[in-house]
């Protein structure tokens, strides 16, 4: 399956649900969850969401509201080490797990993931 492909496996329901089951994690972690603690949860969801919908093959409603992704950029003011690359990985993972998707969208996406998680890192140890 190829990435833009996604979307109609998956449709926006499906990355609803994912998206839900990757921040109902983050509150109560000590790693990820005092990075958006007085922040707009939702919004970071909305955020998310719509990003995954527009970056595999769906409606851009992100390029619409936000521009231009710029993934560094907007991750800058996040110390995102090893330590919170791994620990929203497991988030992500876990999330997949958790929703039903066909397998070749899954395989898809945590490539996806893994890739991009690596990418922002931008703190050292």
């Amino acid at each position: 399956m190829e990435e833009h492909e996604v979307y109609s496996a998956v449709g926006e329901q499906g990355f609803c649900e994912l998206v839900a089951a990757f921040y109902r994690q983050i509150p109560q972690d000590d790693i990820l969850g005092p990075m958006y603690r007085g922040r707009d949860l939702a919004g970071a969801e909305q955020r998310l969401r719509d990003f995954l919908i527009y970056r595999f093959g769906g409606p851009q409603h992100y390029i619409e509201r936000r521009g231009h992704p710029r993934l560094r950029m907007r991750h800058a003011p996040f110390a995102v080490n090893q330590a919170a690359r791994e620990r929203w990985l497991r988030f992500m993972n876990n999330a997949l797990e958790t929703v039903e998707l066909p397998a070749e969208a899954k395989q898809v996406l945590q490539n996806f993931f893994d890739g991009t998680a690596s990418f922002l890192i931008n703190t050292p140890e």
